[in-house]
């Protein structure tokens, strides 16, 4: 899965980036967790352009009865998103590229989950694959909210977790985006795990299991300690 993630690139990083023009109010973030708003890259349906715009993480359907599910729907995976009501539409209609520069995994200890981060081999801007939805309160009022999709690990993910978040090349960002690729089959064949050899990890420290915590020091690499004198408290 992927609970947690960092962007430490601003505003105009990722206008450049994805080639989009906004006024999004985006500062460096280094520990996102779900929830909270967080930038995603839509395609406009009636002209080549791309679009950023704010949205919450965990996608809320719009046939909810309540928003709540979305806490629970932070990621889909890509293997039966396509015959998961939650997302099977979206899939089809509604995909997203959520920017990124970082996410964290924890791996399991005999008594405790040691944190890793993981980047690409620049430490540069990607995109998770996304889906996102607009559910409306009883008075109308939208929300638009959105998911991330998760496949297998690739080697460097697998000694960690047994998933990852798709991480989707450039190249594909057009085809993902283009609101006429309708064709769920076609379109899942998008969702494979990104190449190892392009992406390194390493220990951070727990200060990161903390949602309040949210600088520069959460994403920095960390000497870990003898096995036995690990002080780790679970992500909450």
């Amino acid at each position: 899965m992927c609970g947690r993630f960092r962007l430490g690139k601003g505003r105009q990083a990722l206008k450049e980036y994805f080639g989009v023009e906004a006024d999004l109010d985006w500062s460096p973030r280094y520990n996102i967790a779900p929830t909270q708003p967080i930038p995603a890259v839509r395609q406009n349906p009636s002209k080549p352009v791309r679009e950023l715009s704010l949205m919450r993480w965990g996608l809320i359907p719009y046939w909810a009865k309540d928003p709540a599910i979305g806490s629970t729907l932070i990621n889909a995976r890509s293997e039966t998103a396509a015959s998961r009501p939650a997302f099977d539409d979206a899939l089809q209609r509604r995909r997203c590229l959520i920017p990124a520069d970082g996410f964290y995994e924890w791996k399991k200890l005999p008594k405790a989950k040691q944190p890793f981060c993981f980047v690409l081999q620049d430490e540069s801007i990607f995109a998770f694959a996304g889906l996102w939805d607009r559910w409306r309160d009883p008075h109308g009022n939208p929300i638009e909210s959105c998911s991330i999709l998760t496949t297998a690990p690739n080697e460097l993910l697998a000694g960690v977790h047994d998933r990852m978040p798709v991480i989707l090349p450039p190249d594909d960002y057009d085809l993902w985006l283009d609101p006429g690729f309708k064709n769920a089959q076609e379109v899942s064949a998008l969702l494979k795990p990104y190449p190892a050899g392009l992406m390194r990890g390493y220990p951070v420290s727990t200060r990161v299991n903390v949602v309040d915590n949210d600088d520069a020091l959460c994403g920095e690499p960390f000497d870990l300690p003898p096995q036995g004198l690990l002080d780790i408290t679970p992500p909450r």
